[in-house]
């Protein structure tokens, strides 16, 4: 059962690669339509980007620490 938890955790980082991968495709399609909104477009990226990284990280952690506990 703990196997399956940490599996659970781990699939948050495939998911947030999904993630910044499509935030990245819609801000760069964003910024060719825009080219004048580049720098807010860019600045809220890195900031949803940062909070989808994050997720994976927290993610990341709770596995290992389920993994050192069993």
């Amino acid at each position: 059962m703990v196997e399956f938890a940490i599996a659970l955790c781990l699939i948050t980082g495939c998911t947030a690669g999904l993630g910044i991968a499509f935030a990245t495709a819609k801000a760069v399609e964003s910024i060719a339509r825009q080219p004048e909104a580049a720098s807010r477009i860019l600045s809220i990226t890195v900031l949803g980007t940062s909070l989808v990284e994050a997720t994976a990280i927290y993610g990341f952690v709770i596995a290992l620490l389920m993994l050192v506990m069993k």
